[in-house]
């Protein structure tokens, strides 16, 4: 306890178990000072271990060893320029495109000579990044449009203290993202103030990858998840598409608008500044005034989907991923926004296997993940989840356990990739789970959601609505909620009591012998059944529904063995994938 007292950590109790409490290296200086980033975890040989989830601080104390204290990454403060001055030749440049002095002064903008490792250096005009009023990065750009920034800087939004000033005068918190300081400052003259800029420019693709080092200014402004209004103002080519993708997916498209650049000559204008340029400050802030919501609600037209055909054809949409089985590629991949309904006679390992398949996303895709799974203790499911990460089964038996090391190993892995949802005094509802689901979706990048099983939510309804009425609104709320944040969402449910056939055996449910409602079968995305022969010790995972099929599935099944000496499933090599789409 003295020696987390001796690092500034403090918590309520220092019991065995989790806490959560202020980060001593970070919260002072952060907005939203209150937020309890740092987790800790008092070890029962009496030694704690901490991580902050906002500025990565880890560390250990007492026990029998204790790990390497690893600092938070120290930035690099930039000297401010003495002498700061511009040049008639890059007034000229500035004022060739819509800029003027005043504007230039405003955001400190200055000539520098920059060393670019080719003997020499370049004259170059440059851009002070400001962070709560402290400057922490230069970027600096030359005649023919290369770029560099401060050695060890920190990554912040260009303009991002100006969103904070507009914020404080009250009403919607709205922020515009463009994607150069050039659109900064053309949206500047327009009289938008709060428009901010990513330091490292647009990707070649979207990737939605939460560890992307290009949107580390995101995770270093975490504020800016307060937004009401995002509006998306990013160039019109392909890399512009792609970080537009990315934005909405970090921001959810419930709160993202969108702009339509104007035509010269039947050419459509690319960004701000061109925008600026060509038709000036008025069009500009009309672009603005008139984006529109992302999607808009209600009625649509064609040109409504023109953006989003065109990113189809181009390829530049989230393409269907690989669950990490071969076999159950063939007939099952994982497509972002779908809702999976998970079912199979209880005792068939429905839990089991969809922690393997979340596990070989977290690896192989780096998804992240939330999860609401209150029939076992966090605890338990962890400890089943590290088996998946390792292995080797967690407890002693007649196959070698997981060592110590591995299992801090996979608890490390597990810590950045999962989170846990849980309602202690009550059973939760549907709007409840959500709720939480969307908050870890934009605080920790997840991209899964699973709930298991559907029967351990808040089954209230209002006033005469039918089990079958309720089972409708919440699918709905769910796919819903899939289609705004991009995500999965796997809700495990039971079937009602089957009956035996002639055999005396169990048949593999269908989609209508979920329990409630027939529209578990119509409406679901994807519908998968796991069921288990005890004979053979092989379990077929059976795809029901895939509402889309050819393009993330088909129906079919595919077999696999869980293998008892490392606690995970393998498929089954010479028994051969039935697929009814080729078939």
């Amino acid at each position: 306890m003295q020696e987390l007292i001796d690092q500034g950590i403090r918590l309520r109790s220092y019991a065995e178990g989790d806490h959560k409490t202020l980060c001593p290296q970070c919260s002072p200086n952060r907005r939203n000072k209150s937020d309890p980033c740092l987790s800790v975890t008092v070890k029962p040989d009496g030694g704690a271990v901490w991580k902050c989830h906002h500025c990565e601080w880890v560390g250990g104390a007492g026990g029998h060893s204790r790990p390497v204290y690893a600092a938070p990454r120290a930035f690099k403060r930039p000297k401010k320029p003495e002498g700061q001055h511009t040049t008639v030749a890059m007034q000229d440049w500035f004022t060739k495109r819509g800029i003027n002095s005043e504007t230039v002064a405003h955001f400190g903008i200055h000539r520098s000579d920059q060393y670019f490792g080719n003997g020499g250096t370049e004259g170059c005009i440059s851009f002070p990044y400001y962070k709560d009023g402290e400057l922490v990065n230069i970027k600096h750009r030359t005649k023919d449009k290369r770029f560099k920034q401060e050695k060890d800087a920190e990554r912040t939004l260009y303009n991002i203290d100006a969103v904070k000033t507009h914020w404080d005068k009250g009403g919607i918190k709205e922020v515009i993202f463009v994607e150069g300081e050039m659109d900064v400052l053309s949206l500047h003259e327009a009289g938008y103030s709060y428009a901010i800029s990513l330091p490292d420019g647009a990707p070649k693709e979207a990737k939605f990858d939460p560890a992307d080092k290009r949107f580390a200014a995101l995770a270093n402004c975490e504020w800016l998840n307060e937004a009401d209004k995002v509006i998306v103002a990013v160039d019109g080519d392909e890399a512009g598409q792609a970080l537009q993708l990315e934005l909405i997916h970090r921001f959810g498209k419930d709160r993202c608008w969108t702009v339509e650049w104007p035509s010269l000559h039947d050419i459509v204008i690319k960004d701000a500044n061109e925008c600026l340029v060509e038709h000036g400050k008025e069009v500009l802030g009309e672009v603005i005034a008139n984006a529109t919501p992302h999607p808009i609600d209600g009625i649509y037209t064609v040109r409504d989907y023109q953006r989003e055909v065109q990113d189809i054809y181009r390829g530049n949409v989230q393409k269907p991923l690989s669950t990490g089985f071969a076999n159950l590629d063939e007939i099952y991949k994982v497509m972002p926004s779908t809702f999976c309904l998970v079912t199979g006679v209880p005792n068939h390992g429905k839990s089991n296997f969809l922690d393997q398949l979340t596990v070989n996303l977290a690896r192989n895709e780096g998804w992240r993940f939330a999860v609401f799974s209150p029939e076992h203790s966090t605890a338990n499911h962890i400890r089943r989840l590290s088996e998946k990460v390792v292995g080797k089964p967690f407890d002693d038996g007649p196959s070698q356990r997981m060592t110590t090391q591995e299992l801090g190993d996979a608890m490390m892995f597990l810590d950045d990739n999962f989170y846990f949802i849980e309602s202690r005094d009550k059973i939760p509802s549907i709007d409840w789970l959500l709720s939480k689901a969307k908050a870890a979706c934009l605080r920790h990048g997840v991209r899964g959601i699973v709930i298991d099983p559907y029967n351990e939510i808040d089954a209230s309804r209002e006033g005469n609505k039918r089990e079958d009425e309720h089972i409708r609104d919440l699918i709905s709320a769910c796919k819903q909620f899939c289609r705004t944040h991009n995500i999965c969402i796997w809700m495990v449910a039971h079937p009602a009591k089957m009956q035996r056939n002639q055999e005396g055996i169990i048949p593999a449910p269908s989609l209508y012998d979920v329990s409630g409602s027939a529209h578990w079968n119509n409406m679901t995305d994807v519908g998968l059944v796991v069921h288990r022969d005890f004979e053979t010790n092989q379990t077929k995972v059976i795809t029901r529904k895939v509402r889309e099929q050819g393009l993330y599935g088909s129906i079919g099944e595919a077999y696999f063995t869980y293998d008892l000496t490392q606690h995970v499933y393998k498929p089954v090599i010479d028994m051969p994938v039935i697929n009814h789409w080729t078939d």
